[in-house]
């Protein structure tokens, strides 16, 4: 029998200036269930949370809490309506303590209080077996930690609806597990979650059922149970998965007998070890290993983004310097950081600002690129790269993460780059973004293009790479190609050193 409804939200529009981005959209949610919202980057998934949560308005619709209609125009309406949201990036107070940040905005006499707010904190802990005290400073926590104490904040304070939008994106395997026990403990409560990821295996492994949006429509709610994870995706996307299949093992190796593009020997920085490693002209290959294990580190060093200690570097079979990112630039080295929010776009500025930012850096800036030059540029790259944007002047940081991630490659691929670094260039976007970027990754490799390619995701790793390097500890423990290509065998060099 299903549990009683817990929201309703029905028939649910809002438009923005030229955009309708959502259009009769209904969602229900029962107590104790995890329900996944599943959709596209611009699906329309932010735009109904942000409705829930009162940062929006809809423009038709209506919203019921347990059977009764609700008037939610701001995010007070909604935590007095019983809905508390949980976003992938903290917006607690690290320099505070675990309790300081849970009973924030609620304590009588901060200071005079503090004994008993840290107790209150360590009995709502220890029942929701959250490893930590109410003591610590939240800085000192993990951040899998740091996401269960706004949790514990949000639970504490009656909350029926909770919404965790991307909240194991920057978790490890270990630190997953403890937030997904987490959810099961407050399910069995009786509590309501919304879950929001782009991690389609954890999809199966903790949620009831599934809606999914496109096009900021409904396209169907269905039992977890029943809606196989293809199927899923193709109802994602709107198409099948076929060009997934195509794209398996279609990276060519030319590691053997291709022309060398760049070599290191020894090259170690401020975060990397000492380590070897060269890419061949048109080569795609790439560092896998798990969280931690000195990937980053290593292509950051590549790049001259930390401090280079040691080590020689050849470029083309001619010894070269470099220290720091303009010197990788000259040498047509571009680079796609892990972090897109920190070290990738500027979100105040505009799409066309963001796409010839790297160029107009090659160029100095006394020799600025006119303004029909840079208009020319992005309308080009808005075209190839099928960027979602209002205009060349929209700010990138209202775009989606998928089209900022667009222009961040547009920004590269504007510099014409023989050898291209793309770090989680996927992470946090959806399946149909996934699937164009690692097309275009074996397109670059056509024209000649060396790419080293980094993912969290080994078969999107083995569906673009002709050859890995394998890391663990920030050391290299394996390289492997051919026939040794597989999951297994990566996750068994992971696991015990030399293939």
């Amino acid at each position: 029998m299903d549990n009683p409804i817990l929201l309703t939200m029905r028939h649910i529009e809002k438009r923005f200036p030229g955009v309708l981005a959502l259009n009769n959209v209904d969602f229900t949610l029962r107590k104790g269930e995890i329900h996944a919202l599943m959709g596209e980057n611009g699906a329309g998934k932010s735009t109904l949370i942000k409705i829930l949560t009162g940062v929006y308005q809809m423009d038709g619709g209506e919203v019921q809490i347990e059977g009764k209609p609700v008037v939610i125009h701001s995010p007070q309406d909604a935590q007095n309506s019983g809905i508390s949201t949980v976003y992938q990036e903290i917006t607690l107070c690290p320099n505070l303590t675990v309790a300081e940040n849970m009973f924030i905005g609620r304590e009588d006499s901060a200071w005079i209080q503090r004994k008993e707010y840290e107790k209150k904190a360590d009995e709502i802990l220890g029942r929701l077996e959250i490893p930590t005290r109410g003591a610590r400073i939240l800085g000192r926590c993990s951040l899998a930690i740091q996401q269960m104490v706004a949790i514990a904040r949000a639970v504490d304070m009656n909350c029926k609806v909770l919404i965790l939008d991307e909240p194991t994106s920057s978790l490890d395997d270990k630190e997953v597990n403890m937030l997904f026990k987490l959810m099961r403990d407050l399910k069995a409560q009786g509590v309501g979650i919304i879950f929001v990821t782009h991690f389609l295996e954890q999809v199966y492994e903790v949620s009831d059922r599934i809606t999914v949006l496109r096009n900021g429509e409904l396209v169907g709610e269905y039992p977890a149970s029943d809606l196989p994870q293809v199927e899923l995706v193709a109802k994602m996307i709107g198409k099948n998965l076929d060009e997934f299949s195509a794209l398996k093992g279609s990276g060519k190796d030319v590691s053997k007998n291709g022309e060398v593009f760049y070599e290191a020997e020894e090259l170690s920085s401020s975060q990397a070890l000492p380590f070897d490693f060269k890419i061949h002209k048109g080569e795609v290959n790439g560092f896998t290993g798990l969280l931690g294990s000195g990937r980053s580190e290593s292509v950051r060093a590549i790049f001259g983004a930390d401090k280079v200690n040691g080590g020689t570097v050849k470029v083309k079979g001619e010894p070269v310097k470099i220290t720091r990112p303009i010197d990788a630039m000259k040498h047509g080295i571009g680079y796609l950081a892990e972090d897109r929010k920190r070290d990738g776009i500027i979100a105040e500025l505009s799409v066309r600002e963001n796409i010839i930012l790297a160029l107009q850096v090659m160029n100095g800036f006394f020799k600025p690129i006119s303004r029909s030059e840079s208009e020319a540029f992005a309308d080009e790259y808005i075209k190839v790269l099928q960027i979602k944007t209002a205009s060349r002047e929209t700010p990138v940081g209202s775009l989606s993460g998928g089209n900022q991630q667009k222009v961040i490659l547009a920004r590269w691929l504007l510099t014409h780059p023989d050898y291209l670094i793309l770090d989680e260039p996927t992470r946090g976007i959806d399946v149909g973004t996934k699937l164009e970027i690692q097309k275009l990754v074996l397109k670059l490799a056509e024209e000649g293009v060396s790419v080293t390619f980094i993912s969290s995701e080994v078969e999107e790793m083995l569906r673009t790479c002709s050859r890995l390097i394998v890391m663990r500890d920030r050391h290299i423990v394996g390289e492997l190609t051919g026939e040794d290509l597989n999951q297994a065998q990566v996750m068994k060099t992971i696991a015990g050193g030399e293939a």
